[in-house]
């Protein structure tokens, strides 16, 4: 006969809910070395590419005692395009930007068939030239060092924050007038003289003087300006240097009409009322772009001048005066440098 458990023995054997241990209790305990992350997969933004996997940091690592899951960890994914970008040619600038991709790619091609391409000379250079270029190319870096090395002092004096607060009219009188004194005085003095030495002194002195408030910008953003037309004077030059002889000098009468329309246009804002805002933006580029083309221009037909010079001094027509041609040359330098930091420095006002 099976015994049956009465009612109270069994009420007594439940447990009722008061008695029961707390949810705490219940809940997993994880190893302290083991962290729980959200996964970015899930929040991935459709049309955005993502790279799920980056390399683990040392304080984020999971299970760093597996090697599989210490090297690589996931990673959050990459911002989607910005909404307003044109995806097709048909949206708004679709074609304008397809045009401008098109003449770049246009424009280097062109470029790289010329430099190519190019016509060169049959030989090589003959020696007389060769120095005569060097000897140019020499006084150039001297003229240069001289220039940046008297710019610095002044700045550090500052003579750069009083000459910003001078007179726009002062500075452009005086700084034209001691530039064209010292420039006339080195290039038509005898070879040699103490004199032409101390007007080449001045000329430099002079652009120093004027180009001393570019010390304000950033050490980086000269530097890489000074890179920027130490690359394009030295490949202009080169391509001058190699070139036949003469092929380059018939651009003398465009560049002279070129940097009149440029001399003009960076005098248009000391004129125009600030009220022509458009015509003082076309002035701006006329002669920021448009300058940095012709004096590009200007380095490529200075060395043909030089290589031209040295063969009538070589036939015994003129006197040799390698100084003289390096003014020419450090003039380009100075205005492409001037426009280099120009651009530069708008770009990193854009990114601002």
């Amino acid at each position: 006969m099976a015994l049956r458990p009465s009612i109270a023995a069994l009420s007594r054997s439940v447990r009722t809910p008061a008695s029961l241990p707390p949810l705490q209790a219940f809940k997993p305990r994880l190893p302290p070395s083991t962290i729980i992350r959200p996964n970015p997969l899930f929040n991935q933004t459709r049309g955005a590419r993502t790279n799920p996997f980056k390399p683990n940091s040392g304080s984020s690592q999971v299970n760093s005692s597996t090697p599989s899951q210490s090297s690589f960890s996931l990673s959050a994914p990459h911002e989607a395009p910005s909404g307003d970008a044109p995806r097709s040619f048909s949206a708004p600038g679709g074609w304008q930007r397809l045009l401008t991709s098109v003449g770049i790619i246009g424009g280097t091609a062109f470029a790289a068939n010329a430099f190519l391409n190019r016509e060169t000379r049959e030989g090589a250079m003959d020696p007389f030239s060769r120095n005569y270029l060097n000897s140019t190319f020499q006084y150039l870096a001297g003229g240069l060092a001289m220039t940046a090395g008297a710019a610095v002092a002044l700045h550090r004096v500052g003579f750069s924050s009083r000459l910003m607060a001078t007179n726009p009219w002062l500075v452009l009188g005086g700084g034209l007038a001691a530039s064209i004194g010292g420039m006339i005085g080195a290039q038509t003095l005898e070879p040699g003289s103490p004199a032409k030495y101390a007007c080449w002194a001045l000329f430099n002195a002079s652009q120093a003087a004027v180009l001393s408030p570019l010390l304000f910008f950033s050490p980086a953003l000269l530097a890489r300006a000074g890179l920027y037309t130490a690359g394009v004077v030295g490949s202009i030059c080169y391509v001058g240097a190699t070139a036949k002889d003469g092929q380059y000098l018939w651009m003398g009468g465009p560049l002279l009409a070129g940097v009149t329309v440029v001399a003009l246009s960076s005098l248009a804002p000391m004129v125009l009322p600030a009220t022509a805002f458009r015509t003082l933006v076309a002035t701006e580029a006329i002669s920021l772009y448009g300058g940095l083309a012709i004096f590009s221009g200007f380095v490529l037909y200075d060395t043909q001048k030089i290589l031209a010079r040295a063969r009538a001094v070589q036939a015994g027509a003129m006197r040799a005066d390698p100084l003289r041609e390096s003014i020419s040359l450090e003039l380009d330098v100075i205005n492409i440098f001037v426009r280099m930091v120009q651009i530069l420095a708008m770009q990193q006002n854009r990114k601002k």
